[in-house]
């Protein structure tokens, strides 16, 4: 399984992405990377190997300075363990990290291709990045909303977009996607573990469910029946008693 964090925040980014990957080391990963927003605009370090290979790569040819982004541990599905086919895909406008499989990735990069799109590696996950460039005209989750409407399979996606440095937006089908909120700071990540030294406030994310961090706050989701959005506090008592739920319910208009 692969390994998804996200943040937004005051905190040294890259620290706190492969500080909160290494609690997902327990899914098995072959290749890990970051993109993180330095200066407006995303970069991108990414390789085979360990997280400690990506940190020593990031000492190597320069740590990425920024207070959000995304980062990625992949377990090998399509392609080989490569630099190029390690997480985030994407280029200087959008970046994306993702679990699950596109099933009808081919047919999308067979479309792609005739629109002169040239692909580097060869994941999945690539084609979904290009289509999410291939859509975007400056409204982020429309853009979403059409790929979503065309990719089929199983994802969790983080996703990026240079024109909107503070926000980073997230989607599920058939993979589990947390979002959470911590003290001036918001994260997104594949599993509870990863975001508990920071914040045990967090949100599993519904099936077909939309979420968008803009300026450390939870400021929208969308569902394509309905909206709700729910907090979990988790306390340390017995066995049957260990998550409280609380629920409330939003319009898409909404904010918090």
């Amino acid at each position: 399984m692969c390994g998804i964090v996200g943040y937004v925040g005051k905190k040294d980014c890259t620290k706190v992405l492969l500080d909160s990957l290494s609690k997902l080391e327990y899914r098995g990963y072959d290749s890990a990377g970051i993109a993180v927003f330095e200066n407006d605009a995303i970069k991108t370090k990414k390789t085979k190997g360990r997280l400690a290979d990506l940190e020593e790569k990031l000492k190597r040819e320069g740590w990425l300075n920024g207070t959000c982004g995304i980062g990625h541990t992949r377990w090998a599905t399509h392609g080989e363990p490569s630099d190029i086919n390690s997480h985030p895909h994407g280029n200087a406008n959008i970046s994306i990290v993702h679990n699950g499989i596109i099933e009808n990735y081919r047919t999308i990069k067979d479309f792609l291709l005739k629109k002169g799109y040239v692909f580097e590696s060869q994941t999945d996950t690539e084609t979904v990045a290009k289509l999410l460039d291939y859509y975007y005209e400056g409204d982020p989750m429309a853009t979403i909303q059409k790929v979503l409407a065309e990719i089929e399979g199983s994802y969790a996606l983080g996703i990026i977009f240079k024109d909107f440095p503070r926000r980073i937006y997230a989607v599920r089908k058939d993979s589990p996607l947390i979002v959470a909120v911590g003290e001036d700071e918001a994260f997104i990540a594949s599993d509870v573990p990863a975001i508990l030294k920071y914040t045990k406030n967090y949100y599993l994310l519904d099936e077909n469910e939309m979420a968008r961090w803009s300026s450390l706050t939870f400021t929208e989701c969308r569902l394509r029946k309905r909206c709700s959005l729910l907090t979990l506090i988790w306390k340390p008592l017995r066995r049957a008693d260990m998550l409280t739920l609380c629920s409330k319910r939003f319009t898409n208009s909404q904010q918090l």
